[in-house]
């Protein structure tokens, strides 16, 4: 299972928010580029950023701050965050981001999102991210009428090949995932399944490896030191 690190960019500063809540912002580094480095040089695989702004605005603000990211590691980057437009997915692709994640425009649009896994195979990832059973929309401030499971079983029908998935109650809580959905999701999709919200602790980690998960997103854990990627590196099983 791959760990990344999640580099969210509000303000051109790295910050995590709690719950998603655009007023419940820990800000913890002035500089993204240099904790792009910093998480490789400590044995990242791939990192996560999220463009906070984009996601409330819809206006892409932090790209040139994105493409330094890339420009300035050698592991794989993937990036989302209000990205609306066929022009800016093959932006960022052509700047060097691996994979483009889909949020608002995914569950409004279906259509779009066939269309550009059909332009840009296992380029193209959607973040679902649930309020209970529901998918949440448009920087988690709106709830959609999309129930998690048969939505993501409409994007794999599409060609989506990657779905990040995102408990929001747990999100920058360190409460632990959502293992039960997260379980379910991955023995019922054909998918590559990526955990988001509420790690904690090394035992997290082991716990979503033992569900055969492609990958899980930390942040605020590493932020605050409760898990390290040194931990993550020596467990045996973490693999993949």
């Amino acid at each position: 299972m791959i760990v990344l690190p999640a580099i969210d960019i509000k303000g051109g500063k790295c910050v995590r928010l709690k719950q998603g809540l655009i007023d419940q912002e820990t800000a913890y580094y002035d500089d993204p580029v240099y904790v792009a480095k910093m998480w490789e040089s400590q044995g990242a695989e791939y990192l996560h950023v999220v463009d906070l702004d984009g996601a409330f605005t819809g206006s892409q603000t932090n790209m040139e701050i994105v493409k330094k990211i890339v420009d300035s590691v050698s592991i794989p980057v993937e990036i989302g965050g209000g990205i609306r437009t066929r022009k800016t997915v093959k932006a960022y692709l052509d700047s060097g981001v691996s994979r483009v994640i889909l949020g608002t425009k995914a569950v409004e649009n279906m259509d779009f999102v066939k269309e550009l896994c059909d332009e840009f195979p296992d380029k193209i990832a959607v973040s679902v991210d649930a309020k209970g059973d529901f998918v949440a929309i448009k920087g988690w401030v709106e709830t959609s009428d999309k129930e998690v499971l048969p939505f993501c079983q409409t994007l794999v029908e599409s060609g989506v090949s990657t779905i990040v998935y995102t408990d929001i109650s747990r999100d920058g809580m360190l409460s632990g995932p959502n293992l039960e959905m997260l379980k379910k999701l991955n023995d019922t999709l054909d998918a590559d399944i990526i955990a988001s919200g509420g790690v904690a602790n090394i035992q997290n980690i082991i716990d979503l490896s033992s569900l055969g998960l492609y990958g899980a997103i930390t942040g605020k854990a590493l932020y605050e030191g409760t898990l390290t990627l040194k931990e993550i590196n020596s467990l045996p099983e973490k693999g993949r």
